[in-house]
C-alpha cells in the first residue's frame, strides 16, 4: 500500500499541470453546463448570470491573447500609433472644435428640453475648472489630456448610468443587489444582539454591515479577484486619461477599498513616485469613499445606485483635479514599459482571510463610533455656544450649521441645488468638510425620510426637506472622504508606508484634500448636467 501510495503522489506530481487543467476543464465544463441549463429554462431570470458569464469569458481571453501575444498586438497597433503622433498636431485642434460644437449643441438642447438647471451644473463644472487652473501649483504646465479626458470619462459615465434606460436599470439593479446583499449582516446582528437590535439602529444595524462588507472584501481580495477588478479599471484609465500605472491603480482602488488600503496595492513602488504623482494617490483618496462604509451609508436609506455611481464617476474625476492642481514637472521612474505587479494578500487561505477582514473591521467600527460620539457631542456644544453669542444680538437660532450654509451655499448652488435648498447643502458639505460624511448623511437621511413622509415642507420657518434633485446632487457631492478628520489619517497612513516621502506628503496633504472635495463637486455637477 504504501509502494502504490507513493508511486500515485509521484504520478500526480509529475503530471500536476495537466491534472490541474482536467480539474479545472471539469468545473468550467459543469458551470457552462448550469448556465446553459438556467438560461433554457427561463431566460429573462437567468439573464444576470448570463451577461456575468459573457463577461468573465471576454476578459478571460483577453488576458491569455494579452499574456501570449502581447508583442505582436503592440506591434500591429504601433503603426496607428506612429500615424497618430505624425497626424496629432492638426487632428487635436479638429477633435476639440467638434467636441465644443458637440457640447454647444447638446446644451442648447437640452436646455430647451430640461430647463435651465442643468445649464447650470455646467457652469458650475466650468468654474471649478477655472478656480483649480487659477490656484493650480504651475498654471503653466498643466497637462489638459487628464483634465478634459477624466471629465470626459464622467460625462460618458454620467449619460450612460443617468440617461440610458440600459445604463439606469442595469445600475439599480446592481445598487439593489447590493441592499440585498449587505442585509444579510442582519443575521449575524440578530444572533449577536437578540431580536430586538433594531431598536439601536446605528451601533447594531449599521456598524455590522461595516463588519460584514470588510470581511468580504477580504476574501475576494486573497483569492485575486480585486487586484484583477483594479487592475482592468486602472488599465482602462490609464490608456485613456494618458496617466501612470501608479496613481491610475490606487484611483482605481479606491472605488473599492479605503484611501489607507489602496496605497498598499503599489506599496513597492511609493518611494519612487514623483511629488504629482504622490498627489493624485492622496487626492484619489478624499474623492472616494470605501466599499465597506458605502453600505452603511446605503443603510441610511440613501440611494445605492447614486452612491455606487458616484464611486465610480469620482475615480477619472480625482485624476483630473489632482493634474490641474498639481501638474506634473518630473519624469516618472514607473511608466507603461515597466511592469507593475500589485500586492497580494498575506492570509493562506479563505478561513484566514475571511477572519482577518473581520477583525481588521474593528479597528475601522471603533473609529467610526468614537468620531461620531466626540463630532456629535463637540457639534451640540459649538451649537450651544454659538446660540449664546447670537442670543446677545437677538439672533438665538445661529449654530454651526448656519454658518456652514452661508460658507457653502454659492458652491452647492452652482452644483445645480434649487436656489431654496442651496442653503441646506451648503450646511451638509460644511458638516462633512469640518467632521466627516458620516454626519452629513446621516442629516440628509433624515431629510430624505421627511420627504417620504410628506407633510408640510416647512415648519417654523425652516425647510423640512428638499426636492429630488437637490437630494441627488447633495448624495454625490458629500461621496467622499476630504474632511479634516480624514488629512490626519492620509499623512499617518502614507507616511508608514513610504517614510522617505514624509515631507513631500505633509506638503501636499492639503492641496489633496481641496482637489478631492472639487472632484467631488465636479462629479455633482456632471450629474446635475445629464
Amino acid at each position: 500500500l504504501e509502494r502504490k501510495y507513493d508511486k500515485v503522489c509521484g504520478f500526480c506530481k509529475k503530471h500536476k499541470t495537466r491534472i490541474r487543467y482536467v480539474i479545472y476543464g471539469i468545473l468550467i465544463t459543469a458551470y457552462l453546463a448550469v448556465v446553459i441549463a438556467a438560461c433554457s429554462l427561463n431566460f429573462q431570470r437567468a439573464l444576470p448570470l448570463f451577461i456575468i458569464t459573457v463577461i468573465a469569458i471576454f476578459f478571460i481571453c483577453w488576458d491569455f491573447l494579452i499574456a501570449k501575444y502581447e508583442d505582436r498586438i503592440a506591434a500591429f497597433f504601433s503603426l496607428g500609433e506612429r500615424y497618430l503622433e505624425k497626424q496629432w498636431f492638426w487632428m487635436k485642434w479638429v477633435l476639440c472644435a467638434a467636441l465644443i460644437i458637440t457640447i454647444i449643441c447638446w446644451l442648447i438642447f437640452d436646455t430647451a428640453k430640461q430647463g435651465s438647471h442643468q445649464l447650470i451644473s455646467f457652469g458650475g463644472l466650468v468654474l471649478y475648472v477655472l478656480l483649480m487652473f487659477i490656484f493650480s501649483k504651475y498654471p503653466t504646465r498643466v497637462a489638459w489630456r487628464p483634465v478634459f479626458s477624466g471629465i470626459g470619462m464622467q460625462f460618458i459615465l454620467g449619460i450612460l448610468i443617468l440617461r440610458t434606460k440600459v445604463g439606469f436599470d442595469v445600475f439599480n439593479w446592481l445598487g439593489n443587489q447590493v441592499q440585498t446583499f449587505l442585509e444579510y449582516s442582519d443575521t449575524g446582528a440578530k444572533f449577536v444582539f437578540g431580536e430586538k437590535y433594531t431598536d439601536h439602529f446605528f451601533a447594531f444595524k449599521v456598524l455590522p454591515i461595516v463588519v460584514f462588507f470588510s470581511t468580504v472584501m477580504s476574501m475576494l481580495y486573497h483569492l485575486g479577484f480585486m487586484q484583477w477588478l483594479i487592475g482592468k479599471v486602472g488599465w482602462i484609465m490609464q490608456i485613456f486619461m494618458g496617466t501612470t500605472p501608479v496613481e491610475s491603480m490606487v484611483a482605481a482602488g479606491n472605488i473599492f477599498v479605503g484611501q489607507t488600503e489602496s496605497p498598499l496595492l503599489v506599496r513597492p513602488y511609493l518611494p519612487y513616485v514623483t511629488k504629482s504623482e504622490l498627489h493624485a494617490i492622496m487626492t484619489a483618496g478624499f474623492s472616494t469613499i470605501a466599499g465597506s462604509v458605502l453600505g452603511a451609508y446605503i443603510s441610511f436609506g440613501v440611494s445605492a445606485s447614486h452612491l455606487l455611481t458616484a464611486s465610480v464617476m469620482s475615480a477619472p474625476a480625482s485624476l483630473a483635479t489632482a493634474k490641474l492642481l498639481w501638474p506634473e514637472t518630473e519624469k516618472p521612474t514607473v511608466t507603461l514599459k515597466s511592469r507593475l505587479h500589485m500586492a497580494k494578500g498575506e492570509s493562506k487561505n479563505l478561513l484566514e482571510a475571511a477572519s482577518q477582514g473581520a477583525s481588521t473591521s474593528i479597528l475601522l467600527v471603533a473609529n467610526i463610533t468614537v468620531n461620531l460620539i466626540s463630532f456629535l457631542a463637540l457639534l451640540a456644544f459649538i451649537d450651544s455656544a454659538l446660540s449664546w453669542v447670537g442670543n446677545l444680538f437677538d439672533y438665538p437660532q445661529l449654530n454651526f450649521e448656519n454658518i456652514c450654509s452661508y460658507v457653502f451655499m454659492p458652491f452647492s448652488f452652482v452644483m445645480g441645488v434649487d436656489w431654496e435648498d442651496s442653503f441646506i447643502v451648503g450646511g451638509l458639505l460644511g458638516y462633512k468638510t469640518f467632521f466627516n460624511e458620516f454626519v452629513a448623511y446621516e442629516r440628509l437621511s433624515k431629510l430624505i425620510h421627511n420627504r417620504e413622509k410628506g407633510g408640510s415642507m416647512y415648519m417654523n420657518g425652516v425647510k423640512q426637506y428638499m426636492t429630488v434633485r437637490s437630494e441627488v446632487i447633495a448624495t454625490y457631492a458629500l461621496c467622499g472622504f476630504a474632511n479634516f478628520g480624514s488629512l490626519g489619517l492620509v499623512i499617518g497612513g502614507l507616511t508608514s508606508i513610504a517614510p522617505s516621502k514624509k515631507r513631500d506628503i505633509a506638503g501636499g496633504a492639503f492641496r489633496a484634500m481641496i482637489a478631492g472635495t472639487v472632484a467631488c463637486f465636479m462629479t455633482a455637477c456632471v450629474a446635475g448636467t445629464v
